[in-house]
């Protein structure tokens, strides 16, 4: 699904379920990694996480666009958009929508790049990030570090 299929899609569901036509943007955002969508105030446009997408499938996703549509219909109407505000839990219990995303599979990110040996007791650091050696002693015996990087 790209784009132009969503903002159908959005659109659609705008008229199915609120009655109301959805006049703005909705796209996929690739960078979103915690959350199902997301609902700009000031612009009223619409976000989507493409990997919940790619993930669960389209059913998934209305149930998504129903929540950020919830979202929209009510600020635009002045009520209380807010997930803690009654007029958002009903309208969303109203319409179908679900109230939270269904987490993503974790996606572990690139493994251990370097380990920092301790020069004179021998304990070993394994770290994701390079560090200053000048700046840092060992803390379990305030030896000098040397580090290794860690081939694939």
């Amino acid at each position: 699904m790209n784009n132009h299929e969503l903002q159908m899609l959005v659109e659609d569901i705008s008229l199915k379920f609120f009655n109301e036509p959805f006049n703005h943007k909705a796209t996929f955002n690739p960078r979103l990694r915690t959350t199902g969508g997301r609902y700009f105030v000031k612009s009223h446009n619409l976000e989507f996480n493409l990997k919940l997408y790619d993930q669960y499938g389209q059913d998934e996703l209305v149930n998504i666009i129903k929540h950020e549509l919830c979202h929209y219909h009510l600020h635009l109407q002045g009520k209380g958009y807010l997930h803690r505000d009654k007029d958002f839990k009903e309208l969303l219990e109203r319409v179908g929508g679900s109230r939270f995303a269904k987490p993503l599979d974790k996606v572990t990110s690139r493994p251990y790049r370097y380990v920092i040996k301790c020069t004179n007791c021998d304990l070993e650091i394994y770290r994701k990030r390079r560090i200053d050696l000048k700046k840092y002693r060992c803390g379990k015996c305030n030896g000098k570090l040397q580090i290794n990087f860690i081939k694939k």
